[in-house]
């Protein structure tokens, strides 16, 4: 027979009760976390979100609650009234494990049958399962902590944005379609039929319009939506701090995002100094072989395609630059160990991988040695070099594979220092990048981001030397916001757009009201959005951001525990006007 809770009130969480609360009544109120029958004495933990407490059930002393608590079992909903008392031994491993709780009374508010996995800190339930039974896995102790840090994350950025005068606004969750970069989730409207809203992949256009009207400082922690594949730190929806600042420089905008990450990073109690390093696109890819480098080891790429005769190239098919490093103290690599490295950059399809002892018969032993100096290598180091079978414009193809190695080969050897937060602002980005579907010049960024003023006139004629205003910010190899100067003049979003092959109709039927807007005496104004998802997966020592978000997606974009996406009654269709196919 369950019990009402009927007037009952809980005095203390589980715990937060310690030795200074020692001869105190208490009434705590949770779930059976564990159940140990002694015989005369039973003992239930139970848990909450604070922690665990024992509660000691004494046949002799209170009969009528240790029979009631005969009958408790893990995960049942219960209350427990009592004193507190000390313990006579302490358990070190609870933070309440000096006292107990000597129950007077038990109420059973509910059973539970046996969940599929222990609701402990760590399990091996497969994340299929723990993500079809979210309610349960979130009970455990560790989402518990990821979920409070995530809100005190939060809290501290709204605090800081607040002191640095920017005001939160929400814009609308049903908008329309714009190209920015990845599909829309679109949503059928029931009045207009034939037409649809889409989800914002970001406020991007709103966000400019909240300049154009005079807000000057905006912020927004908002949910963005983006039809693409998935992967550890990617989500269907997902949530970003976004702002955006009018008249500012870009070093007013990096300014404010170092206080925020300054101030985040200090609620994990990790330590981030500002200012940030800042490096050139085209200088980061040349020396880490990514635009989101990981900088805590060294092992930085070299061009030495000058290492290379003409005959050797054309014997190892090298038709563009070959870039190389030095891995620390893996000359012993085994033949098993190389050919996975050979694997690995050939399962990118664009690249050749060669081991420095197998290129002495190619190039000659004196420029063996040119490319064991230019990497820096010493006694005991391997030297890879790599080259790149395709070509793509615009591209260090070379350098990007080259990139993926380094990083394979910094986890194997260890040499990553878990201890560092290296932050980097990346600038200097091309605005234009290489389609090899469309066989033409396509945006890098969204078609909002202003051009660097002396490269304009190159607009038309050469975008492929065109360089943005855009910057991101980076941290440990994950990239954490993208940003940029935006284009407030008219006449040159236009001609921006047209460089990109849209035409007057399309123009206006995707941009007209902005472009209107862009009329009525813009400032100039940009901004940033910073993905709160990562930020608190690294913060919180995560390696996806599933485990930071309370109902999450798999990697096929389902919610395991909702059954969604899930198909609709043929009467809601009919409604929309929809018919499938």
């Amino acid at each position: 027979m369950l019990d009402f809770l009927g007037n009952l009130k809980r005095t203390h969480y589980c715990g937060e009760l310690r030795a200074k609360d020692e001869g105190r009544d208490a009434i705590v109120m949770g779930w059976v976390h564990r159940r140990r029958d002694l015989g005369n004495l039973l003992f239930l933990d139970v848990r909450d979100r604070t922690g665990i407490v024992q509660a000691l059930f004494n046949k002799e002393t209170q009969p009528a609650a240790h029979a009631k608590a005969e009958q408790a079992r893990s995960e049942f909903v219960v209350a427990v009234e009592g004193k507190v008392v000390k313990r006579q031994k302490a358990n070190p491993e609870l933070a309440s494990g000096e006292i107990e709780l000597a129950a007077a009374k038990l109420h059973i508010l509910n059973n539970a049958k046996t969940p599929p996995f222990p609701i402990e800190d760590e399990i091996n339930a497969a994340e299929e399962t723990r993500l079809r039974f979210r309610y349960l896995d979130l009970r455990r102790p560790k989402p518990h902590r990821n979920l409070a840090l995530r809100h005190r994350i939060i809290l501290e950025i709204r605090k800081v944005m607040d002191e640095m005068g920017f005001i939160e606004v929400e814009t609308p969750m049903l908008t329309r379609s714009t190209p920015e970069g990845a599909r829309d989730y679109l949503a059928p409207s029931r009045i207009h039929h034939g037409q649809f809203y889409a989800l914002p992949q970001s406020p991007q256009i709103f966000k400019q319009i909240l300049m154009i009207a005079g807000l000057d400082r905006y912020f927004q922690i908002v949910k963005c939506f983006r039809d693409e594949d998935l992967r550890a730190d990617r989500q269907p929806e997902f949530t970003q701090l976004d702002l955006e600042m009018s008249f500012p420089r870009q070093e007013d905008i990096f300014n404010v995002i170092e206080k925020v990450m300054v101030r985040a990073c200090a609620v994990a109690g990790i330590k981030a100094e500002a200012p940030f390093p800042h490096m050139l696109y085209k200088d980061v890819v040349r020396k880490y072989g990514s635009d989101k480098p990981d900088m805590r080891f060294g092992m930085e790429l070299h061009e030495v395609t000058y290492c290379f005769p003409e005959e050797a190239k054309q014997k190892l098919q090298i038709e563009g630059s070959v870039f190389a490093l030095a891995a620390p103290g893996a000359a012993g690599y085994s033949r098993k160990q190389l050919d996975d490295l050979t694997e690995k950059a050939k399962a990118t399809s664009l690249g050749d991988f060669f081991a420095l002892s197998t290129l002495e018969k190619l190039i000659g032993a004196e420029n063996v040695k040119k490319l064991a100096e230019a990497c820096g290598a010493k006694t005991g180091d391997l030297v890879v070099a790599v080259s790149a079978k395709q070509q793509i414009k615009g591209t260090e193809a070379a350098a990007l594979i080259a990139g993926q190695l380094r990083l394979q080969l910094g986890e194997a050897l260890g040499v990553v220092d878990k201890s560092q937060w290296k932050f980097l602002w990346i600038t200097g980005f091309p605005l234009f990048e290489w389609s090899e579907a469309d066989k033409q010049w396509v945006s890098a960024q969204h078609p909002f981001t202003g051009i660097v003023d002396e490269d304009l006139e190159k607009l038309e004629s050469a975008p492929w030397e065109v360089r943005s205003k855009g910057y991101d910010l980076v941290l440990n190899g994950y990239e954490l916001g993208s940003g940029s100067i935006r284009i407030h003049r008219q006449d040159i979003q236009e001609r921006l757009f047209k460089a990109l092959g849209l035409s007057e109709e399309q123009l206006r039927r995707r941009f007209g009201f902005f472009l209107d807007a862009l009329t009525y005496g813009t400032p100039p104004h940009g901004g940033i959005a910073l993905g709160i998802d990562r930020v608190v997966m690294l913060l919180a020592g995560e390696k996806s951001i599933r485990e930071v978000i309370a109902f999450a997606k798999t990697t096929a974009a389902q919610d395991l525990m909702a059954d969604s996406p899930s198909p609709v009654d043929k009467d809601q269709l009919d409604q929309l006007g929809i018919s499938l196919k």
